[in-house]
């Protein structure tokens, strides 16, 4: 799954996937309706890739959290949770060690909007990306 290429926009909901680049701004097209319109630098847009959950200890990456969800709803869409602590429940489950202090529910409910968005346009997957190990003729001349 390649986040790099789909973004997020300040102020526009649902997710967009990066075109091209102009001198001053990015080419973008809305997944859910296609249409393309040009994003700015000042209009607030972040690659998902670059965006993780707080957790006590660290940052967990945005396509762990996807993957999270993804097996535990074999791969389809889930259903949003109707109250706020329902979706903290599931929340947890999918990630037990988000920091309750500074992932609100609202961060909670994008997650779920964007990973169902995701799912719908067959863009995540559970591979993760393949580190070349050395060969042992490698390892030996070393």
């Amino acid at each position: 799954m390649d986040l790099s290429k789909i973004l997020s926009i300040t102020g526009k909901g649902g997710l967009f996937k990066f075109l091209s680049k102009t001198p001053n701004s990015f080419i973008v097209e809305g997944l859910d309706d296609g249409k393309r319109f040009p994003a700015f630098s000042n209009d607030g847009v972040a690659a998902l890739d670059n965006i993780a959950i707080f957790t006590e200890t660290d940052e967990v990456p945005l396509q762990t959290v996807f993957q999270n969800i993804y097996r535990k709803e074999d791969g389809k869409q889930m259903v949003m949770p109707k109250d706020n602590n329902a979706i903290k429940a599931y929340f947890a489950e999918i990630l037990p060690e988000y920091d309750r202090d500074r992932v609100y529910v609202s961060n909670m409910k994008k997650v779920f909007t964007w990973y169902n968005i995701l799912v719908a346009h067959d863009l995540i997957d559970l591979e993760e990306p393949q580190k070349e190990e050395p060969t042992t003729e490698e390892t030996n001349n070393q």
